[in-house]
């Protein structure tokens, strides 16, 4: 298994113990940003694998950091079985568009949450201020939200209160600024931004149809939130809403292979196949068929 990543060192440890526990051997190319940090860990991993009986090169670290380095990795069919980026759209897209050896897609994630018109005011305000401004970097945070038309006049001005607080910077659609002015104006391109930041792009729908639409239209199969007091809509915005993860009244804060119960994850895979969502120590894995006949013939 190949790890191409940026910046976190913890992927060092979380990725080689996974793969190794997992039966299989890694291949490290972390980025610049922590590379001292990173072959300090990779180093001290080996060492003690290969004293504990691992076979020597099952930990293996690129130690430096050209992007040569990453081309390189990406055409060794033969040698990796599959690659897994874990960083920021353009290190995934470079990957998922070039590679030759099999690519599992995680990581970026265009996060929303949707108010619909019977949700739970206060609960809405909370889920979004965790969803937002908990962590805003990572790749479950929410980016846009959505909500219904009804009830944005009550809404969005507590919204924009508990956003403020928090300092966060709000992005609204035509709708959303003429009840809050004092919103930023949102532009086509907020819609599929993933900030990485405390910004939040806002928009006013008219039912839960419009926004299962933009959802679908703008996310990155990651991870998505109704907020609703009506279970159909919320079983229709599960069924209909393309996403690895769905969630009704909760954050999507929660997409996390530790949450779910899975400990240390290599990834969140956006993708269909053969992985999706958080990915543990069984999306690590293949299967292999061993049959014991004796004499059988296919007719």
């Amino acid at each position: 298994i190949g790890i191409i990543y940026e910046a976190r060192p913890n992927v060092t440890a979380d990725a080689a113990g996974l793969c190794l526990k997992a039966g299989n051997a890694v291949i490290l190319r972390g980025g610049s940003e922590a590379i001292r940090s990173n072959i300090a860990i990779s180093s001290l991993l080996a060492k003690a694998a290969y004293k504990a009986g691992i076979p020597e090169g099952a930990i293996q670290f690129v130690d430096f950091t050209d992007r040569e380095a990453v081309d390189v990795m990406m055409h060794l069919r033969g040698y990796l079985d599959v690659i897994i980026p874990r960083g920021g759209a353009g290190l995934i897209k470079h990957v998922t568009e070039n590679a030759s050896v099999p690519v599992i897609e995680t990581g970026t994630g265009v996060c929303h949450t949707y108010v619909d018109a019977s949700a739970d005011q206060e609960m809405a305000i909370s889920i979004a201020v965790n969803a937002k401004a908990s962590r805003c970097s990572v790749c479950n945070a929410m980016e846009t939200l959505l909500v219904h038309q009804d009830i944005a006049a009550e809404f969005l001005p507590k919204l924009m209160a508990a956003m403020t607080a928090k300092h966060v910077v709000l992005r609204g659609c035509e709708r959303a600024r003429a009840i809050c002015p004092e919103m930023e104006s949102a532009t086509e391109e907020d819609w599929s931004t993933e900030y990485g930041d405390l910004i939040l792009s806002v928009r006013v729908v008219d039912d839960l149809t419009m926004a299962i639409a933009h959802i679908n239209r703008y996310n990155t199969g990651h991870s998505e939130a109704i907020i609703t007091k009506d279970l159909v809509n919320a079983h229709r915005f599960q069924r209909e809403v393309d996403a690895a993860a769905v969630y009704v009244n909760a954050s999507t804060r929660f997409t996390d292979g530790f949450e779910f119960g899975f400990g240390a994850e290599i990834g969140i895979s956006t993708q269909k196949l053969h992985a999706r969502g958080p990915m543990g120590l069984t999306a690590l894995t293949s299967t292999k068929y061993l049959i014991y006949g004796e004499g059988q013939i296919r007719e």
